[in-house]
Order: C-alpha cells, then structure tokens, then sequence
C-alpha cells in the first residue's frame, strides 16, 4: 500500500506549534482553533496528515507517547479512507464499482455507515458519492470552473443509494460509474481515531485538531471548559471562542477553498443535486457531535441545506450548531446558547433556533 508521508520539518513544527497557540492560527485558513493557555503542561506535537496539519495537547502521564499513537493511527486511517492511496478501501470500492462486494477495514466500514446515515437524513443534501463532481472541480489543485455539459453528464453518478454496505464488513457500489470522496468526512473521523488512542493510552485529558474539525477528550483542570476559537469568515481573526466540555466540533465555510474566474467566485462546498457551489444562505456552520465523523458530515449537510432545513438533521442526530448567515448573524441551537461568546463586532448575535 503506498503511504502518505505525515512529518514535517522541525522548523516547520516549531512555528505551527506557536501559531496554533495564538491568534495568528487562522493565518493557515483553519476554521477552528485551540486556545490552550489554561492548564498549560501539556505535550504538543505537531504532524501531517489528511491534507492539513494535526495538532495535539495531550496532558498526564504518558503523554508523549499516546500523542504518537494518535498521530500514526490518523495516518493509518487516511490510509485507509483516502482515495488519493493506492489500495486503500476506498480506492478499491471505486475501482471495483459496478463489481463484486468488498473486504474493507471495519473502521472504513464504520465511517461509511455513519456517512450513508447523513446521506439518507439530509436526502442527499450531503453524498458521499460526489466524487465525479468533486474531481472535475479540482479545488485541491487546480480549480476552474468545469463546462456545463460535463457536469450535466456526470450529475446522475453522484447516488448515494449506489453505496451498498453488507452487515458481514463487506461494500460495494453498485454502478460503475459511482465514486466515493470522503473528504467530507475524513477530518471528523480522524479526531474519531486520535481520542481512541487517547482513551487507550489512559491520558488524562488531550485536544486534537485535523484542519476544520477538533475533538476534546477529558475535563480540563478544575471543571474548566475548553476553549475553541470560531473563524471569522471575513477576516483572519476570531469571530468568537466556544466552549466546550466534550465531544468533537467541525466547521464548513465557503471560505475555506475557493476561486474567483470571469469575475465569479466559487467555493467548494458542491450541491450535490446540481453539481455547482451550494447555493446557502449560511457563510459557515459550525457542528457539535458526540462523533468526529458525524460533526463533520453534518456541517457540510447544513451547510448545503440552509439554516432552517438543518434543525430537523441536527435534532434526529441529537447534535447543536453555530450559524454564521450571509447577513451576518450568528444562530445557535439551544444547547450551544449559553457556549459561545462574541467577540467581533461586525456580527450579530441574533440568538436560538
């Protein structure tokens, strides 16, 4: 299996590590950062993975080496879930499609259960199967604005129902022309991967951040909360700080990969019904889960679907959201109310949904 290198230079780690400490974080077009300055002791590690960087505070004994346990189990799951990896489970199903069901990882197995399951409630409105739109975009290399005709020609593959998932660990899609990109997913479940070497190793408490997505494992010192700062989407600054005591939190933007051509921007965030940038009166939304995989899912969902089509999604998975609308109000459900505080005065808290 070709792997994926995750380290970086020492001088790289060394000025990621400080970024990621402070305010300047977002400079590398993170949606969500840490503010870790109380309970401070905790060991850091910086690596590579997923297409963004990884950052770790992980407190108590032990905490060096579940950090690397973390981090290589993040790596063994991208080579699993990654469609860029020779032989990974994913590369394999879509070069299989139209075929025979296939042998896949139960962590892979798990990922796509939990993502069919969003694709199933969201009616498609997040689909996992977006592949042969996502790729005729290119936004990871070199985005354009594809021709019409093509992404007319290519909409009907992107099916979710095509995606058939065997109660004995096995996978298929059903048509040859399906594809599956998970990079939808992917962040969220390597946070899902690094809090279970946490639990493993038996650490007293850790924070890990994989570019959009950040999971909190254990209660930080003397019943305080942990701090994660929210993106402004116009600026390179904090819209505000949220606090939380567990689970995972992962944020969608149309600010986050985007391009301008003829005058026009686009951002990468697909409508998977029409094959175009979603169409969304939300700049961003950002997801509390109890799962990594499932936080992720759900902010790119709500953000395809608009604020009011997202509250029965996000209720049926017993999840709360942040709202940034295109008019610059902020909108949280009912269990964030009394999380988030504001700290821009551009927007406005416009208060519970």
């Amino acid at each position: 299996m070709k792997k994926l290198f995750n380290r970086i230079t020492e001088k790289q780690a060394r000025v990621l590590t400080l970024c990621l400490l402070g305010a300047a974080a977002v400079l590398l077009g993170a949606a969500l950062w840490l503010n870790l300055r109380a309970g401070g002791g905790g060991t850091t590690l910086t690596t590579y993975a997923m297409g963004s960087y990884i950052q770790q505070t992980v407190y108590g004994a032990g905490a060096e080496e579940a950090a690397q346990q973390a981090s290589s189990a993040v790596t063994e799951l991208e080579n699993l879930i990654s469609w860029r990896v020779e032989d990974s489970d994913i590369a394999t199903l879509n070069q299989e499609a139209g075929g025979e069901f296939q042998d896949i990882d139960p962590q892979t197995w798990d990922i796509l259960n939990t993502a069919l399951q969003v694709c199933q409630a969201s009616g498609g409105a997040f689909d996992i199967t977006i592949a042969p739109i996502s790729w005729l975009w290119d936004f990871d290399d070199e985005p354009h604005l594809p021709q019409a005709s093509t992404i007319e020609s290519l909409l009907p593959a992107v099916d979710y129902t095509q995606l058939s998932l065997q109660e004995d660990g096995t996978a298929a899609l059903r048509s040859s022309s399906s594809a599956l990109d998970l990079g939808a997913v992917g962040k969220g479940a390597a946070c899902d991967a690094a809090v279970a070497a946490y639990k493993e190793a038996g650490v007293e408490r850790a924070v890990v951040s994989v570019g959009g997505s950040v999971g909190v494992y254990g209660e930080k010192p003397f019943g305080q909360k942990w701090q994660v700062s929210v993106r402004n989407p116009d600026t390179d600054g904090a819209l505000g700080v949220l606090s939380v005591s567990s689970g995972f939190l992962s944020t969608s933007g149309s600010y986050e990969k985007q391009f301008t051509e003829d005058g026009v921007t686009y951002h990468h965030l697909l409508d998977p019904s029409t094959g175009y940038p979603a169409d969304s009166d939300l700049l961003s939304v950002t997801v509390w889960s109890g799962s990594g995989a499932l936080s992720d899912a759900l902010s790119t969902a709500c953000f395809v679907l608009g604020l009011e089509d997202s509250l029965p999604l996000l209720e049926q998975f017993d999840s709360q959201a942040l709202f940034i609308t295109q008019e610059r109000q902020i909108y949280l459900t009912s269990g964030l109310e009394d999380a988030f505080t504001l700290s821009s005065g551009d927007y406005t808290l416009a208060g519970t949904v």
